[in-house]
């Protein structure tokens, strides 16, 4: 077999980071991304896109923290860079309000908060501070696109129902539908989490702030000001709801008062695919004499962005394999 034809399903940020890992680590391979939805139009392009990563039950941490320092060392190259605009990858520095958490020797300057910044949290007896990145999708999935173009990639708009439609033109298929893994990949552990957040015009705010649990945040970027949110698990309603709005805008501004002077006020909802552990796996599909090799990379819930260069990594290492053993003739059996 001289090239092996490879489809990603799915073109959030996990999926067309994963196309552009696979581009340039796998030998001899064409990569198709296919989906139906495409920015701006995905979850990606609703999330903060903060590198500040969850906690997966099912998963080692020394494997969530190798996923999120690949992921963190990528995007600093890229904020270091003449990309940095337009990718959408900036440093951002602030102050949230929670014990020393897996990562905090990957993000940089990671220290307790002074008394004066803790002033600002009454509610606090300690808190830390840091710099981290943040990677916005709107500028950075479209830069993701072009990427992969330019490496010889391919997108088709296309919605799929079942994956054994792909076969046989495609090789190997790469699973990274995310929610749509319910009917694709038959997984019930794959919910929906949903979250609902304000874009903003706010430009005197300059560093993040967060509460200890994380659910109310105000993460500044390029363009507008992010304030969140919430966690509404098993909920699939993508329509804003003007109570919950109302309640963002109120938990933020206790934390900043200056933000009831911010403008243009934008609602946003995306719906994040959880489960215990983002899953990241080769499957054999089987259907009578035919085999169609999947990999299955999905389930990052609200650690899409923080997690996808390191798992997407990991993905391209499994589809390797599997292109390996389709160009290893079988064994010819001795009568």
């Amino acid at each position: 077999m001289d090239t092996v034809r490879i489809a990603a399903v799915g073109a959030g940020v996990v999926g067309l980071s994963t196309a552009a890992c696979i581009s340039k680590l796998v030998p001899r391979c064409s990569v198709t991304v296919i989906s139906d939805q495409f920015t701006p139009e995905t979850t990606s392009d609703v999330a903060a896109g903060m590198l500040i990563p969850p906690v997966y039950a099912d998963t080692p941490i020394h494997k969530q923290k190798q996923w999120f320092k690949e992921t963190f060392d990528h995007l600093f190259a890229i904020a270091n860079s003449a990309e940095a605009e337009d990718a959408g990858v900036l440093l951002v520095s602030g102050i949230p309000t929670e014990e020393v958490p897996f990562w905090a020797d990957v993000v940089l300057g990671f220290r307790k908060m002074t008394e004066d910044e803790l002033k600002k949290f009454p509610q606090h007896v300690f808190g830390q501070a840091f710099t981290t990145l943040k990677c916005e999708g709107p500028a950075y999935l479209p830069w993701l696109e072009k990427r992969l173009k330019g490496s010889g990639g391919l997108i088709l708009t296309r919605r799929v129902e079942d994956l054994w439609e792909l076969h046989p033109s495609f090789d190997i298929v790469v699973n990274c539908s995310g929610l749509g893994s319910r009917q694709l990949a038959g997984d019930p552990k794959i919910f929906p989490v949903r979250g609902q957040v304000l874009k903003v015009q706010a430009p005197w705010v300059k560093h993040f702030i967060r509460d200890g649990s994380g659910l109310t945040y105000i993460y500044p970027g390029i363009s507008n000001v992010t304030l969140g949110g919430t966690r509404q698990k098993g909920d699939w309603n993508l329509s804003p709801d003007a109570e919950i709005s109302k309640g963002i805008l109120s938990r933020c501004c206790a934390l900043e008062p200056s933000l009831h002077g911010a403008c243009d006020i934008r609602e946003k909802v995306g719906l994040r695919p959880t489960r215990p552990g983002v899953r990241l796996e080769k499957e054999l599909l089987a259907q009578g004499s035919r085999r169609l090799p999947v990999v299955h990379h999905y389930g990052h819930g609200s650690g899409g962005i923080a997690m996808h260069w390191g798992t997407a990594l990991e993905a391209a290492r499994l589809v390797s394999e599997c292109a390996q053993a389709l160009r290893t003739p079988a064994p010819k059996s001795k009568l």
